[in-house]
């Protein structure tokens, strides 16, 4: 399944926004685009809500019929024992994080320590929990952590875009990590040469305009045939106003839906 996330809104749900869209605003706005899910992801603001706040985002999101999915940083257990609590009250049955967040980076034997500690609860649920490959742990080493670890409810997010600055091709992280890829993160990426030829700049592009190869990335994983959701994301510089830099991000919205329909 396609589906959207909190990414795809990037820059109009932040602070730089007039009047910034709610988790609401972007579930209408997945409705309006014929799309049924939805993954919130990174959302600080989801774990202040109340119990009754949350159930009205699952009467939205079930009023709209959209299917949602979770994300976050860090593998403490404590954390991740509130987002499945949160996943199991929205009726999500994914939860997308990574070993490292903001003032912690475990070692790999303290994330399997970790891990093994909070997984017996996914397992109870029903409930995924894909680490994300991204540059701060070699793919390699992600997926042995996953190996180590085997459980049905432990596998990968791949997003090939994040590996890029850890020197990683991405056809390989691709390749490596597609048997246990449980959720996929689209976006494409290509590099600019800096003004005066001093250095690049890696960020996002519109979905078959830079260097994710998508075709090979959807043939290797078979995302359709193992039910493993495809997740739109994008990585949009600020384009100098609002106005415009909304606009842009609508735009590489609809074009990468379009891109992912047709191949």
């Amino acid at each position: 399944m396609i589906g959207l996330g909190t990414y795809a809104f990037f820059w109009q749900h932040s602070e730089r926004a007039p009047e910034p869209l709610t988790l609401a605003g972007m579930l209408r706005r997945t409705r309006e685009l014929d799309v049924d899910l939805f993954q919130i992801c990174d959302y600080a603001p989801l774990l202040g809500f109340s119990a009754a706040e949350l159930r009205e985002l699952r009467a939205t999101a079930d009023e709209l019929g959209i299917r949602l999915e979770l994300g976050t940083k860090g593998i403490a257990v404590e954390h991740l024992a509130t987002y499945l609590q949160l996943a199991e009250v929205l009726g999500a049955t994914l939860v997308r994080s990574m070993t490292n967040a903001p003032g912690s980076r475990p070692t790999i034997a303290e994330a399997e320590v970790s891990l093994r500690a909070a997984l017996p609860a996914y397992e109870d649920a029903g409930v995924t929990l894909a680490l994300e490959t991204y540059e701060q742990l070699p793919s390699s080493t992600l997926v042995a952590l996953v190996e180590t670890l085997a459980s049905e409810s432990l596998g990968i997010c791949l997003d090939p875009a994040n590996t890029v600055a850890g020197l990683e091709n991405p056809r390989d992280v691709v390749e490596r990590c597609a048997p246990y890829t449980k959720n996929l993160h689209v976006k494409d990426f290509a590099f600019a040469r800096q003004d005066g030829w001093v250095g690049f700049t890696l960020a996002g592009a519109p979905l078959g305009t830079g260097l994710l190869d998508y075709e090979h990335e959807v043939r290797t994983v078979q995302p359709d045939a193992r039910g493993i959701n495809r997740i739109v994301e994008h990585w949009l510089p600020w384009q100098g106003s609002y106005a415009e830099t909304a606009a842009r991000e609508n735009d590489w919205t609809l074009t990468t839906l379009t891109y992912m329909k047709e191949h």
